[in-house]
């Protein structure tokens, strides 16, 4: 059960967005830009950012054994993600846009 919270607390800080503005994010033309597109498809950030914000918004007595895989899942790439950090303003980079489709926003 403490391997659940690790989880949850990690993910917890890695993701820095709500799900509102995730949700809001997601819709904009960047968010899709943005990432690694399977087939000319949707992005696997894009994916992904939308299984978090159904993650943020359920109850954790409620998340599911995938949940927490997906969880794990995010709080790699934001951390493999973030050690990638280029130089000098990151404000409007393909780099801050990827990290966004997975709930983490670094200009925050």
């Amino acid at each position: 059960m403490s391997e659940d919270k690790d989880v949850r607390t990690e993910f917890g800080e890695a993701v820095n967005m709500t799900a509102g503005e995730l949700e809001k994010w997601l819709k904009t033309d960047e968010s899709r830009r943005a990432g690694q597109h399977k087939n000319g498809g949707e992005s696997v950030g894009h994916e992904s950012g939308r299984r978090i914000v159904g993650i943020l918004r359920t109850n954790k007595a409620e998340l599911t054994e995938e949940d927490e895989k997906h969880m794990r899942k995010v709080v790699g790439y934001v951390h493999r993600h973030l050690a990638q950090r280029p130089s000098g303003d990151i404000e409007d980079t393909t780099w801050r846009h990827s990290l966004m489709n997975w709930g983490h926003d670094p200009a925050k």
